[in-house]
């Protein structure tokens, strides 16, 4: 069997058990300019971040770059402060995760306020502000539009991601195979531990 076919197979078979990922919770605040069928870039690299507001889980100035999660799993967990789905299953479920992994070497978990509305209130003192309330052992950024341009910030529109909340999980390879406004914690914590138990690095 070729290359290209075990990559076809193993993504196909992600793909089939993380169907059981997705979260039943309705979407909160979706960016009316895309369409449904836009969302998400699933079988696709995972794009660099561009992003220069990085804090890590105590709060001070830090960097991040996926580069150096290469061989990890990464959970993107994008949010927006004022968003009504963010609090009530979107940073639950972030945490849920976040405490799951925060020992695991294998499982990168990251937070990021991706502001394309109300400019004045999501603000970059928001990332601590969320970090401290939900106690996130985790490297969280702020990544804004321009609003006098283009609202969508660049993960926006690199992910092309529906709004907020938005779950982004990347594979070791650096695919992206799962994205949508809400996910199962729990199954996903499984899934991940499961994959994680014997790891070997690709």
């Amino acid at each position: 069997m070729n290359t290209t076919a075990v990559t076809h197979n193993r993504f196909s078979r992600r793909r089939f058990v993380m169907s059981g990922l997705y979260g039943a919770a309705a979407a909160c605040l979706p960016l009316p300019a895309l369409a449904r069928v836009d969302y998400g870039i699933v079988g696709r690299s995972a794009p660099d971040l561009e992003i220069d507001y990085w804090i890590d889980r105590n709060g001070e100035p830090t960097g991040f770059d996926l580069a150096t999660t290469r061989s990890n799993w990464v959970f993107l967990k994008c949010w927006q402060d004022w968003c009504p789905g963010c609090h009530s299953h979107g940073f639950p479920a972030l945490k849920r995760i976040a405490d799951a992994f925060v020992d695991n070497p294998h499982v990168t978990v990251v937070g990021i306020q991706t502001t394309f509305e109300g400019f004045g209130t999501n603000t970059r003192d928001k990332v601590r502000k969320i970090q401290l309330q939900y106690t996130l052992p985790i490297t969280m950024g702020h990544d804004a539009g321009d609003p006098d341009g283009d609202h969508r910030p660049s993960t926006m529109r690199n992910y092309r991601t529906g709004g907020t909340p938005w779950m982004i999980l990347i594979d070791p390879h650096g695919v992206v195979v799962f994205n949508d406004f809400s996910i199962n914690a729990e199954r996903l914590i499984d899934f991940l531990s499961q994959e994680t138990a014997s790891y070997v690095a690709p």
